[in-house]
């Protein structure tokens, strides 16, 4: 497998400037302007320099990474860790050191009344980085959905003061509309996010699914900066018609500033509406896995994979990794992250672009033949490799739709004709 790589030290006695050189690989980083064949320099935790050439010598450590990509940690716009309280919740650092992804947002994993303890013991204790979006109900996602079907459970009060003590990781509002979340209240919980988030000032994540309510609903509570995640649904909500048209009023908000999220998950990326959305000129803003207790069973299994499905839908790899890492950390507000700038922390991934031939298959299991697919062979957080360490069991009631049982790695994936 090209992309493979090794970590060694250099000669004792030997002066040093970096702490880690990632030496031999293919740097893409198109948010920093940063692409060929560069070396990346770390030192302190941050990177050092980005150039071709270093001196290997002037590194304590060398990390061979030739014939592999480099690019900084991924960023996962849409994922659920809240592991262990939370239906959904995966544990965060065993997968971040498997798949490349260093900066995780939890996307309403958490409410009012569990986030202190998300705080506590799931986020300070982790290595990789967790940021959040507070669901707008109190009581986040502790079960499968219904937590807005209790119009009581919106209290927006508790939430703007959790909000308040927490904005060094609360970076926005969640709310998922669909016709199991809010069970007969209407858009009103979205009435009550958009509230919510225009008093704390920050963006709001809308889920959108199988309707009521309807599109056209949720639309009119959307405003630029915002995120439509599920954004390649094929479900009562999609945002492109029968015939290939796209929403006008969602086109209208994405050339404003909406921002366009695919958020795999179990059941919201179709192949049908992914090939009209492009087919139509538009691409995702962000790609996300909607990683949970049962997507990472698949057939979304990890945020390489789902990066790995738009390149054989004609993306180039620079726009799939800017998609998975600097697009996500701005629409986080935080773009110190998902870069290899000078100066920036190291978080730093390293992929094999592996050549074959695989079978990519949607939420729906609808299968679509690719030709490569991107492997993480390395993942450093703050300049220090992340060890890859066992994942716990998955929980008793993480089991998959029925249709999607048997699924198996796209490599092993097989389909007649």
């Amino acid at each position: 497998m090209k992309g493979t790589s090794d970590v060694s030290a250099t000669t004792a006695g030997e002066p040093t400037i970096y702490d880690t050189l990632i030496a031999g690989g293919e740097v893409v980083d198109p948010g920093a302007g940063l692409q060929g064949a560069l070396d990346v320099a770390i030192r302190d935790g941050r990177i050092a320099e980005v150039a071709p050439n270093l001196d290997r010598s002037q590194a304590r450590h060398v990390v061979d990474a030739t014939g592999g990509i480099v690019t900084s940690g991924l960023v996962d716009l849409h994922t659920h860790v809240y592991w262990g309280a939370t239906y959904w919740g995966i544990e965060a650092d065993p997968v971040a050191a498997r798949t490349g992804v260093t900066t995780w947002l939890d996307v309403g994993s958490s409410g009012s009344y569990s986030w202190p303890a998300f705080r506590r013991f799931l986020i300070e204790p982790s290595k990789s980085r967790i940021f959040a979006l507070l669901n707008a109900s109190s009581i986040g996602l502790i079960a499968p959905t219904w937590e807005f079907s209790n119009l009581d459970y919106l209290d927006l009060d508790l939430a703007e003061t959790i909000v308040n003590a927490n904005r060094d990781l609360i970076l926005g509002i969640k709310a998922r509309i669909d016709s199991s979340t809010t069970r007969g209240v209407g858009i009103r919980p979205l009435e009550l996010a958009r509230e919510l988030a225009d008093r704390v000032g920050l963006p709001l994540m809308t889920h959108i699914g199988i309707g009521p309510p309807t599109l056209a609903e949720v639309a009119s509570l959307l405003r630029p900066g915002d995120i439509l995640t599920h954004c390649f649904t094929g479900n009562s909500m999609k945002i492109v018609d029968d015939a290939g048209v796209p929403d006008s009023a969602i086109m209208e908000l994405h050339e404003r500033g909406l921002i366009l999220d695919i958020g795999h998950g179990t059941g919201s990326f179709s192949y049908d509406t992914a090939e009209a959305m492009l087919a139509a000129g538009v691409k995702p803003d962000v790609i996300s896995s909607d990683i949970h207790q049962m997507a990472i069973q698949g057939p979304m299994f990890d945020l390489p994979t789902t990066l790995s499905k738009f390149l054989n839908l004609g993306l180039t790899l620079p726009e799939v990794i800017e998609r998975a890492t600097s697009r996500p950390a701005a629409a986080m507000r935080r773009p110190d992250l998902g870069t290899l700038k000078p100066g920036s922390v190291a978080d730093v991934a390293i992929f094999a672009l592996e050549e074959g031939e695989y079978i990519f298959r949607d939420v729906r299991m609808n299968p679509r033949r690719g030709s490569v697919r991107l492997i993480n062979t390395l993942t450093m957080i703050d300049g220090e490799v992340l060890e890859r360490t066992p994942e716990l069991p998955l929980q008793p009631w993480s089991a998959i739709p029925e249709w999607q049982r048997g699924v198996v790695d796209p490599a092993e994936d097989r389909m007649e004709g």
